[in-house]
């Protein structure tokens, strides 16, 4: 077996388990390797939004984004991440745009 799927494996099983930050840690090397993988750069942005590692879940998520505008999840996810860094008026941009696009807010 890959050990990339097992490493992805093992970073689902963390971020299941609500061991964020270890889900990140397995996750940073794969996303490095595969930066394409837009399934692992998301689970990543989420192990860091959950883990309050925000700068890092707002780096994930605009990448996303910039790769594919109209991801209504990673749009909410960004704004809901801006939130919480008190940054409301750019959050209440891309909570619209989820809202727009059909994401439950």
């Amino acid at each position: 077996m890959d050990p990339r799927y097992t490493r992805y494996d093992r970073a689902t099983f963390f971020f299941d388990g609500g061991e964020y930050i270890a889900a990140a840690r397995e996750l940073v090397d794969i996303v490095a390797d595969n930066p394409e993988s837009t399934d692992a750069r998301m689970l990543l942005a989420r192990a860091y939004y959950h883990s309050a590692q925000l700068a890092r879940a707002e780096r994930e998520l605009r990448t996303i984004v910039a790769d594919n505008p109209v991801d209504a999840y990673a749009r909410l996810l960004l704004g809901r991440t801006l939130q919480r860094r008190s940054r409301h008026d750019e959050a209440g941009t891309h909570l619209r745009l989820a809202g727009a696009m059909g994401a439950a807010l």
